[in-house]
C-alpha cells in the first residue's frame, strides 16, 4: 500500500472539469505507430505492430486512441511507416467519426521524407520531420504515445500534473519489481518525483524513494511543452552521433537541464495500474489469455471507459449441437461475433470474429485470430493461429512441440505460432 504522502500526491492534481477541457483542447496527441515489431515475428510480416489484432475484436492501437478520446484529447496525429496499409485502412474505418469542423480529428501522417530523402530514423526523428504539421495545429502541449501497448489511462491527469508542476517534460512511468526493471529504461527520481537520471536497462535499477522493492520504468508516454519539444528536436537532429530516439537520446539529454518530472501510473488505490508491453509472442499470447480470467485486470466491459474500434457487420456467435459427443461450448473464453462453435469445445481461449470451429475439436489456452477455419477432430493447445488460416481435419498443434518446430514457430515458453504461409496457404497480406 502507498504511504499517506504518496496518497496526497495522487489526488493533488484535481482540476475542475472546465479547466480539463481547456487543457486538453490545447494539447496535440501524436501516436508513434510506425514500428516494425520484429519480436512478434510472423505476426508483423505483413502488418505494423499497432495493427495486430487483440482481445477478440480490437487492434492494439485502439487502446492508445481510446485513451485519448476518453481523456478528452481529440486532436490526434498517427505517424505511420512500416507496412502501414492495414493500419491506415483500420484508422479510416474505425476512427473517422470525429468532427474536424469542431477541432476533433485522427489525422494519419505517413512517412513522407519531408525534410530529406530518408525515412524516419528514430522516434524523435519521426516527429522532427513533421514539426511543420505539429505547428499547424498550434498546440501548447504535445502528448507523445506509443501505439503498441495495452492499457487504459486518463492522460488528462498526467497533463494536469505537467502543468501544475510547471514541467517542460513529463514521463509516464510504471512501478515494476527491481528485477523486471532491468529490461526497461528506468527513472531515478527524488522525493518530489523530479527525474535525476535515466538509465537504459540498468543492471542494478535504482528504487523509488520510500519503496525499496520497485523502480520506475518508462512507459514511452511523454508530455512536452511545445517550445521545449521544438528546441530538443532541433538540437537532436543536428547531432550526427544521435540515434534520434526519445528513450535513448531525447530523455537522457533533456533531464540534465530541463524541469523533467515522472508521473507514476497508479490505480485508484495507489497500486501499479494495468499496463502490458505485448512486444513478444509470449507476452502477446499471455495478455490475450489474461482476458479470460473471471476478474481480469483489464476490464473490457467498463462502460465508463469504452475501447473503440471498427466492427464488421457479423451475426451473433453461435454454439451448435447438444449431443454428448459433440456439444458446442466455450468455457472461460472470449468469443466474438460471427463465430460458429459447431460441436467443439473451447477452453480459456480468445476466438476472434468470423471464425468457425468444427465437431469434436478441442481448443485450449489459444488465441485464434479472425476468419480462421478449424476442421473436425483437431486439437489446438497454447497456440496463436494467424488470421485466415485453415486448419484441416485431424490436425494437432501444441501437442508435440518437436514436431511443431519442423513446421511452425515455437517460442521458448512453448507457444506455437501458425500462419497461412506456414500451412502453404494464401499469404497473409492477401487476406488482411
Amino acid at each position: 500500500m502507498t504511504s499517506n504522502s504518496e496518497q496526497h500526491r495522487l489526488y493533488k492534481y484535481y482540476v475542475e472539469p472546465h479547466a480539463v477541457s481547456d487543457m486538453t483542447r490545447r494539447t496535440l496527441a501524436l501516436v508513434l505507430a510506425g514500428g516494425e515489431g520484429s519480436r512478434l515475428r510472423n505476426l508483423t510480416k505483413w502488418r505494423a505492430k499497432p495493427a495486430v489484432p487483440f482481445g477478440g475484436k480490437y487492434r492494439i492501437i485502439d487502446f492508445a486512441l481510446s485513451n485519448c478520446i476518453n481523456s478528452g484529447m481529440r486532436r490526434i496525429g498517427v505517424l505511420t511507416q512500416y507496412k502501414s496499409h492495414s493500419l491506415i485502412r483500420h484508422l479510416q474505418r474505425a476512427w473517422g467519426f470525429l468532427r474536424p469542423e469542431i477541432g476533433e480529428f485522427v489525422e494519419i501522417i505517413p512517412a513522407q521524407q519531408r525534410l530529406r530523402p530518408q525515412w524516419y530514423e528514430g522516434t524523435a526523428d519521426a516527429i522532427y520531420q513533421n514539426l511543420d504539421i505539429v505547428y499547424r495545429h498550434e498546440p501548447d502541449y504535445v502528448l507523445v504515445l506509443g501505439g503498441d501497448h495495452i492499457y487504459t489511462m486518463d492522460y488528462a491527469k498526467m497533463l494536469a500534473a505537467h502543468i501544475q508542476e510547471k514541467a517542460e517534460l513529463t514521463v509516464g512511468c510504471i512501478e515494476v519489481p527491481l528485477e523486471e526493471a532491468k529490461a526497461f529504461g528506468v527513472m531515478s527520481v527524488d522525493d518530489q518525483y523530479r527525474i535525476k537520471r535515466f538509465t537504459e536497462k540498468p543492471p542494478e535499477p535504482e528504487p523509488v524513494p520510500g519503496k525499496p522493492d520497485v523502480a520506475l520504468a518508462s512507459m514511452g508516454i511523454y508530455i512536452f511543452s511545445i517550445e521545449f519539444l521544438t528546441k530538443v528536436l532541433i538540437h537532436d537532429a543536428e547531432d550526427d552521433t544521435s540515434q534520434h530516439d526519445f528513450g535513448r537520446n531525447i530523455i537522457p539529454n533533456a533531464i540534465k537541464s530541463a524541469r523533467a518530472m515522472a508521473f507514476p501510473f497508479l490505480d485508484n488505490q495507489g497500486e501499479p495500474a494495468y499496463w502490458r508491453d505485448v512486444g513478444s509472442l509470449y507476452s502477446y499470447w499471455r495478455a490475450n489469455i489474461e482476458l479470460c480470467d473471471i476478474e481480469p485486470e483489464l476490464n473490457l466491459y467498463e462502460r465508463d471507459w469504452p475501447i473503440w474500434t471498427y466492427q464488421t457487420q457479423s451475426p451473433p456467435a453461435k454454439f451448435a449441437f447438444d449431443d454428448e459427443q459433440r456439444r458446442g461450448q466455450a468455457i472461460d473464453s472470449l468469443v466474438a461475433g460471427g463465430c460458429i462453435i459447431s460441436g467443439a469445445r473451447v477452453k480459456r481461449s480468445v476466438i476472434f470474429f468470423n471464425t468457425q470451429i468444427e465437431t469434436e475439436t478441442l481448443i485450449k489456452d489459444s488465441v485464434i485470430l479472425p476468419k480462421v477455419r478449424v476442421g473436425r477432430n483437431c486439437t489446438l493447445n497454447k497456440c496463436i493461429i494467424d488470421k485466415g488460416t485453415v486448419i484441416p481435419d485431424d490436425f494437432e498443434v501444441g501437442v508435440d512441440l518437436e514436431e511443431d518446430r519442423k513446421r511452425f514457430l515455437v517460442t521458448d515458453e512453448g507457444i506455437v505460432l501458425v500462419t497461412p504461409g506456414m500451412m502453404n496457404q494464401r499469404l497473409h497480406y492477401e487476406r488482411d
